[in-house]
């Protein structure tokens, strides 16, 4: 990646993998969906059973080849989170509560100013953190070579 590219990069993304979103341009303008990937160094995201194409993969061991429909990324100003109260494409706010925790709000021309809730999915940790004994022995124990 350029140095251009490398610029024009969101370093505070507002989209999540599991939000519902509405695309708002290209062939399936209109038509809602669920954020199934964020690919943060392209500025794009996966949208699940949106924006797809016919791919052609060859065969090759333990997969057989043909043509397969797959769902291509969209960058991120193609699509816009939906309002949770009125169902229409809105942009997101950040606030902060009385007791200081930071949630994204709707906002924008027709939009309730309603707090849109975190998704669920990133509840859920595929590989859990690493505990605060484990990282420092492991400093530990690199220092001591």
């Amino acid at each position: 990646m350029g140095w251009k590219a490398a610029q024009k990069l969101i370093h505070h993304w507002k989209i999540l993998r599991g939000d519902n979103v509405m695309i708002i341009r290209g062939k399936d303008r209109g038509e809602t969906g669920t954020i199934k990937r964020v690919i943060r160094s392209q500025n794009r995201v996966i949208v699940e059973g949106k924006n797809l194409v016919k791919k052609h993969i060859k065969q090759g061991q333990g997969h057989e080849g043909g043509i397969f429909t797959v769902e291509a990324p969209l960058h991120v100003s193609n699509v816009q989170i939906v309002d949770p109260v009125t169902g229409q494409p809105c942009k997101v706010g950040i606030r902060y509560q009385e007791d200081g925790t930071k949630v994204r709000v709707a906002r924008g021309i027709g939009a309730s100013g309603s707090i849109i809730p975190r998704p669920e999915i990133l509840k859920i940790r595929a590989t859990p953190r690493p505990t605060i004994g484990i990282l420092l022995f492991s400093v530990y124990f690199l220092w001591q070579f």
